[in-house]
């Protein structure tokens, strides 16, 4: 679902490949592991190594990679010592210094469908990982990595966007948003929480408003709505509520992403909402539902 958020479409069934034009930073996304700017792509070896004479000077060091497609079949995988000789290949026919061990540019080579394609490598710093040490949890939350992967498929480029969560809890999809550049602020009505919150996102040295605030009581415009609906014996709420707080994000926003444990669809649609996309996330016998929701413009 992320990544028809960020490209449009999946990667294909027999590879874990996606080719697009748009550009995403992998340390984004907690399913996205590394990424491969285009420079070069040939046929063959020979040719993708006549291309990459032509790579500029640098007094940086380098390195080149090849990278390896781990869903293809065992017998169209390459083995080390052949992959050894394709980077050493490549890396002969680059002007610079090599440096194999803490080289300041990686170059990426990998075989796409026949296709040799060379450029530079980025790898996936998996921030979200370290976000998981806050000083302040709930068993009911949001893990990092989903949150992370709510908060792209609400906001799959931050450019202008404002966004709001208004049962933002301890801040965990807050904290992914801030750390990813959105433009967010956060709110919840359990005055609590609202501390705990705060103090999880100062840990991580990012910052916004976070308010006691009833979605109800929204008055300011968003392009986005993040909701994690209540569910836990605290804060469970009947299903006029829940249809009051999503014609309260209809109100405010053109877009809703909503994270559901309860069959909602005729109340999003009764808020008049459309359902875009959808997924299903399970921990044991909890399963959540997260919907990517658009109002419906009359």
């Amino acid at each position: 679902m992320e990544l028809r958020a960020f490209f449009g479409k999946e990667a294909k069934i027999d590879s874990h490949i996606v080719e697009s034009t748009i550009k995403i930073d992998p340390s984004r996304s907690p399913f996205i592991r590394e990424r491969i700017d285009v420079w070069y792509e040939g046929d063959s070896l020979e040719s993708l190594r006549e291309q990459v004479k032509n790579v500029p000077f640098s007094e940086s060091t380098f390195k080149v990679m090849y990278i390896k497609d781990e869903k293809i079949s065992d017998s169209e995988k390459t083995g080390l010592v052949e992959r050894r000789r394709i980077e050493r290949e490549i890396g002969m026919c680059i002007q610079g210094e090599p440096d194999l061990e803490k080289p300041e540019n990686i170059y990426g080579v990998i075989v796409v469908e026949g296709r040799w394609i060379f450029g530079n490598y980025h790898k996936s710093e998996q921030v979200w990982l370290h976000h998981q040490q806050k000083p302040n949890d709930y068993s009911t939350a949001l893990n990092t990595r989903v949150a992370r992967a709510v908060a792209n498929i609400a906001v799959p480029d931050p450019v202008g966007v404002k966004v709001i969560d208004p049962c933002c809890g301890i801040g965990t999809v807050v904290v992914e948003a801030l750390s990813m550049g959105i433009d967010i602020v956060g709110s919840d009505v359990n005055p609590l929480v609202l501390p705990g919150a705060r103090e999880n996102i100062a840990h991580f040295g990012l910052a916004c408003n976070i308010a006691k605030r009833d979605i109800r009581e929204v008055t300011e415009q968003y392009d986005v709505v993040i909701i994690d609906m209540p569910y836990n014996l605290c804060s469970v709420i009947s299903k006029e509520e829940q249809l009051e707080m999503l014609q309260s994000a209809n109100r405010i926003a053109d877009k809703l992403v909503v994270v559901t444990i309860e069959d909602i669809d005729s109340l999003i649609a009764e808020a008049g909402f459309q359902i875009e996309d959808r997924c299903e996330l399970k921990k044991g016998k909890l399963v959540r539902q997260v919907i990517d929701c658009r109002k419906i413009i009359k």
